[in-house]
């Protein structure tokens, strides 16, 4: 008995191993901001604090988030407006939280509004800057201006399970066997074994 036990650890331990290091170096790779970002001395500053007096807080590096609503490149810099949302523990936007108001991130890099398109979610570290004027239909607002050290874009999540809208009841959705019709609206969802 005591052999049996002994060959089946040599067969668990040599033969699982690589499969239990795969996932968890995967898990790693994707696992938030790059290092230099997550080492970077920023202060604690809310959007609201920010935005209520932007001159008191002029000069001070902070770590902001949120999605982004426009791009403008001049001859020398980058504007990016964004939509702020508060940070989670690995540094990405939450966009399940209300929203601050918009900031503006200025980069002395061109930044191609091909890949930093509208609704990419983004993180920045960078110094406050006072404020800048935007242009939001026929109103001109103040927003925080910052001047950008490292950028962050985050890869787009993949809705694998077609969530959004639903169906009331459940049952084949379209005709097609392993789709199923749920809830109340428009989408899909595929059963655990599919």
């Amino acid at each position: 008995m005591e052999q049996i036990k002994s060959t089946l650890r040599r067969i668990f331990i040599g033969k699982m191993n690589p499969y239990l290091l795969l996932p968890c170096l995967l898990l790693g790779a994707c696992a938030g901001l790059p290092q230099a970002m997550k080492d970077a001395r920023v202060v604690d500053i809310t959007y609201t604090q920010a935005s209520q007096n932007l001159d008191s807080h002029k000069d001070v590096s902070v770590r902001w988030g949120g999605v982004i609503i426009d791009v403008e490149n001049e001859e020398n810099f980058s504007l990016v407006q964004a939509l702020f949302y508060p940070l989670d523990y690995l540094g990405r936007p939450q966009l399940d939280e209300p929203h601050g108001g918009r900031f503006v991130i200025k980069s002395t890099e061109f930044l191609d509004p091909v890949i930093y398109a509208k609704d990419r979610e983004i993180t920045v570290v960078g110094t406050l800057n006072g404020g800048i004027e935007r242009t939001v239909g026929k109103k001109v607002i103040q927003a925080p201006l910052l001047l950008s050290a490292a950028i962050h874009l985050w890869p787009a999540y993949q809705n694998y399970y077609g969530y959004g809208p639903y169906y009331y009841g459940y049952g084949p959705y379209y005709g097609h066997p392993f789709l199923f019709r749920k809830g109340w609206g428009g989408g899909y969802y595929r059963p655990y074994w599919y």
